[in-house]
């Protein structure tokens, strides 16, 4: 999404970020994508991802994901891709540098 954008989104690495009372978990960070706007409220999850993706050109394919009958069938999907992504990724002691 770095290449595709058009302007308007800063990332940050989660890994080498310093937490604070401001930030959500590193967990939390790491299941769901997180948006913070300008003015500070943060935006998680599906709708992250589709204001996200509003900064490239593919941005108008994702808005219909936003209407309330795709919605809730959206969210849902998001959800369990969200959550069987993060156990691949994270959940597991050998991930997290703990022991077997």
């Amino acid at each position: 999404m770095k290449r595709l954008q058009r302007g308007g989104l800063a990332f940050a690495d989660i890994h080498q970020l310093v937490l604070d009372s401001t930030l959500p978990t590193r967990e939390a960070l790491l299941k769901l994508l997180h948006l913070r706007k300008a003015d500070g409220q943060w935006v998680v999850g599906l709708e992250a991802n589709v204001r996200a993706w509003s900064h490239t050109r593919w941005g108008w394919l994702y808005y219909p994901l936003l209407w309330p009958g795709l919605n809730r069938v959206a969210r849902s999907i998001y959800g369990r891709w969200a959550e069987r992504r993060y156990e691949r990724l994270y959940a597991c002691n050998v991930c997290m540098g703990g022991e077997d």
